[in-house]
């Protein structure tokens, strides 16, 4: 499978918590016969990719497993048929480029693990089809082997879509520690942090964690409706939010604005 996208539309989350709770179960199914095993390899493509220059590490398992040396594939050489690797997830796979030797090399080796490892492989990265990453000789040998999935901001029109990014809001809150934050709080403000992020899983966690900060940094140990004004995310976010402003009209309110 291909996971591509908008940057900011939790590819990345993605495919790491698919990771996680693979290995979770792998690990709980197995018990003590996991030991020695490495259900899940995370892999970044880096820019200017070489076959050599793959880094293969460990996903983080449940009691804090360090995830090792990034360069594990090459030091230790790792073998990962030895290790029962059952699912390989490569990220920024948009960094690939076809177009120059290196990069076509890369490809070539990306396909022969993944048709010599018995093992799920996910690709993930920017606008893959846009990237080149299927172009080609080598980019249709690539498309041939993969399922696409498309990730996109959380849309906020309909009542399940409200639903959907309430559901996000409250997991990320639930996440929070803070020792005087008030439970669903942040929920009730789901129409202006969808405005504030225009419904990018990666600049809602950059809010919310930025104010979580403020709220330690001040000591108020919880998170109001006026601390997320005071957190700057990404310019992406910020950029949809001037243009929905604009779009709005100035007598127009924000949904939230009257309970704030």
């Amino acid at each position: 499978m291909t996971v591509t996208g908008q940057a900011g539309t939790g590819k990345t989350t993605a495919i790491a918590q698919l990771g996680r709770n693979h290995e979770l179960l792998v690990r709980k199914r197995l018990g003590p016969a996991a030991a020695g095993r490495l259900p899940v390899v995370y892999v970044t493509v880096p820019p200017r990719a070489t076959p050599k220059m793959h880094r293969v590490r460990p996903l983080p398992g449940p009691a804090g497993r360090p995830a090792g040396d990034p360069n594990l594939h090459h030091q230790r050489r790792l073998r990962p048929a030895d290790q029962n690797v059952e699912l390989a997830l490569v990220d920024e796979i948009h960094n690939l480029n076809l177009a120059i030797q290196a990069g076509a090399e890369a490809s070539d080796q990306l396909r022969y693990l993944s048709e010599r490892i018995p093992a799920t492989s996910v690709l993930a990265g920017i606008d893959v089809a846009a990237s080149g990453l299927f172009s080609g000789v080598r980019g249709q040998q690539i498309s041939g082997r993969y399922t696409v999935t498309d990730t996109e901001p959380f849309a906020y029109g309909t009542t399940a879509q409200r639903q959907n990014w309430r559901s996000l809001i409250a997991s990320l809150e639930d996440a929070l520690r803070l020792h005087r934050h008030k439970p669903g709080s942040l929920v009730k403000l789901d129409g202006y942090l969808h405005e504030r992020t225009n419904g990018a899983i990666g600049s809602l966690s950059q809010l919310i964690r930025g104010a979580a900060l403020e709220a330690i940094i001040s000591g108020s140990e919880a998170i109001t409706r006026k601390t997320p004004d005071t957190i700057e995310v990404d310019q992406t976010a910020e950029d949809a939010r001037q243009e929905h402003r604009r779009s709005r009209g100035p007598c127009r309110r924000r949904p939230d604005a009257d309970a704030a």
